[in-house]
C-alpha cells in the first residue's frame, strides 16, 4: 500500500493508498496516533475499495509529543478545521473515521460537513458527562477546577477548567452525516446510555460488541473491527 508522510501547516500527516478522487479523513484517539492499528485497518480496507486514508497527529500526540501545543478541544476543533480545507481542495468526495476522542472533535468541528458516511469507533459523544466523571472518580469539585486551572490525574491526563467550560458550553446538539458506530458493551468512558441516545437522536447505525471494552486490541476484537469496516465502508 502506498504511504506517504507529509505536513499540512506543520501537522505531520500520512495519506495512504492510491490517488483517487475520495479520501476519508482519519482523527485518532487518546495516546494514539496517524498510524495506529485502527487506522492502518481502515487504510486497507479503504483502498481496496478505492478510498484514500488521510490521517494526521492530534496536538501531544505521535511525533507531537513535546510540542508546546496542548491536546485541548478549542485547538483541536482549530486543526480539524484546518485539515478540512486542505482535503477539500484536492478531493471530490470525503468521508470521516474518527475513534474515542476523536469523535467528539469531529462533532465540535464537522457538525456541518456533508461527508458521504462517518465510522465512529468507540466515540465519546458527551464530553462534558465524561470530565464530570473523572472529576467524580479523583474527587476533583468544579470550584478546585476553576480555582487550580489544571488538575492533573493519575489517568495522565489533566483536567482543564478551560476544557470544561468549552464543553459544557458546547453540547452536541447537530450531526448530520449518515454515520455507523462500533461500540463495546464494557465501556466506562462512554456509558451505554449516552451512545444509545446519540444514535436515537442522529439516526446513525450502532453495531454493539457486548464483550468489548473502550479499546478495541484484542486479536477478537480487532477481527471484528475488521468485519464491521469490511461490511460499513462503502465502494
Amino acid at each position: 500500500m502506498e504511504q506517504i508522510s507529509i505536513q499540512i501547516e506543520g501537522i505531520p500527516a500520512v495519506l495512504w493508498g492510491a490517488p483517487s478522487s475520495r479520501a476519508i479523513l482519519a482523527v485518532h484517539g487518546s495516546q494514539s496516533s496517524k498510524t495506529d492499528t485502527p487506522i492502518l485497518l481502515l487504510a486497507q480496507t479503504a483502498a481496496a475499495r478505492g478510498w484514500q486514508v488521510l490521517s494526521f497527529d492530534l496536538p501531544e500526540h505521535g511525533d507531537r509529543r513535546g510540542e508546546p501545543t496542548l491536546c485541548k478541544v478549542q485547538n483541536c476543533v482549530a486543526e480539524l478545521a484546518l485539515i478540512l480545507r486542505y482535503a477539500r481542495q484536492r478531493w471530490s468526495t470525503l468521508g470521516l473515521f474518527a475513534n474515542s476522542l476523536g469523535a467528539y472533535f469531529s462533532l465540535m468541528a464537522y457538525r456541518d460537513e456533508p461527508f458521504q458516511q462517518a465510522l465512529f469507533l468507540s466515540p465519546v459523544v458527551d464530553m462534558a458527562r465524561l470530565l464530570e466523571q473523572m472529576m467524580n472518580w479523583f474527587q476533583v469539585s468544579e470550584e478546585t477546577l476553576e480555582r487550580e486551572g489544571t488538575v492533573p490525574t493519575p489517568m495522565g491526563q489533566p483536567l482543564y477548567w478551560d476544557y470544561y467550560c468549552y464543553v459544557r458550553d458546547h453540547p452536541v446538539e447537530r450531526w448530520t452525516a449518515p454515520t455507523k458506530i462500533l461500540y463495546g458493551g464494557r465501556d466506562t468512558l462512554c456509558e451505554r446510555g449516552t451512545i444509545l441516545r446519540f444514535t436515537e437522536r442522529f439516526s446513525c447505525e450502532l453495531e454493539l460488541v457486548e464483550e468489548a471494552e473502550h479499546y478495541f486490541h484484542t486479536l477478537e476484537q480487532l477481527a471484528v473491527y475488521q468485519s464491521w469496516l469490511e461490511s460499513s465502508l462503502s465502494v
